[in-house]
């Protein structure tokens, strides 16, 4: 049998730790490349923090797969058995331009259910963190439960890229919306964004792709305080593939799904 208390424990050290190391690196200059395109960036902490936490992972707890944006895990075809799923550094654009904004984010899941989320805001030191049923929690403080509020009072997270024409969504779903709301942010990283909503400072988040990495553990955070998440079509997101997300408080979901995205019929 698991000890779930445990691994949440290791789980914790291990993304201080990571945190710790890419501090280290503020001063040294950074092997930079590009993956899919110009913007897609990628560094050579990017490789080394995933290769440390699949070393600490393989060490501890060698059954287990790992999926990690960089590649250096398991090839998965499902989510069967215990499942770590690691962004080693979620904003990594940010990382490079202004060393703040970006976060590790480790989510772990046991058969595809969220047991386990994490993620460190590692300039701020602000460690999110929630284990499914116990609550989540900004450092050792708990994050209150969410409240509900209107699509008026609300502020959302949203990339401009996204009210252009584009082709991942009609953005003539998007203006009412945007032109509802008291106002709009980008913060160029899932992994904060999502626990933004989480504590509150915003009210809601949408992005049109994104990767398991991106979004896993901040999944496991919102869900234990009582929020929402889903693709944009409101359904259940499977993990294993790039989709849509939506994130938001309860009954602020709910609205937007049917009012502006049309329940997702588009």
């Amino acid at each position: 049998m698991m000890n779930w208390e445990s691994i949440y424990a290791n789980a914790k050290e291990w993304v201080i730790e990571a945190g710790d190391r890419i501090r280290s690196s503020f001063d040294k200059t950074l092997n930079i490349q590009t993956k899919s395109n110009p913007n897609d960036l990628v560094t050579n902490m990017d490789k080394e923090i995933e290769q440390f936490f699949i070393a600490r992972i393989k060490e501890v707890y060698p059954e287990d797969k790992i999926m990690g944006e960089e590649g250096f895990g398991d090839k998965l075809t499902s989510l069967e058995g215990i499942v770590w799923i690691i962004d080693p550094i979620d904003g990594t654009m940010n990382f490079i331009h202004q060393q703040r904004n970006f976060a590790i984010s480790l989510g772990v899941y046991e058969n595809g259910v969220g047991k386990i989320g994490i993620i460190y805001d590692v300039v701020h030191d602000e460690l999110y963190h929630a284990f499914s049923g116990k609550g989540a929690y900004l450092n050792k403080n708990p994050i209150p439960h969410l409240e509900e509020t209107t699509v008026q009072e609300s502020i959302i997270a949203l990339n401009a890229t996204w009210v252009m024409e584009n082709r991942r969504i009609d953005h003539n779903l998007m203006i009412p919306l945007v032109r509802a709301v008291r106002g709009t942010r980008s913060y160029g990283t899932a992994a904060l964004e999502m626990v933004f909503v989480a504590t509150g400072r915003v009210d809601s988040y949408l992005s049109m792709r994104l990767s398991p990495w991106d979004y896993a553990a901040g999944v496991v955070i919102i869900e234990e305080l009582g929020g929402i998440v889903t693709n944009l079509r409101g359904e259940k997101l499977d993990f294993l593939t790039q989709d849509s997300l939506f994130a938001a408080k309860p009954g602020l979901h709910q609205t937007i799904l049917k009012e502006y995205l049309k329940d997702g019929k588009w």
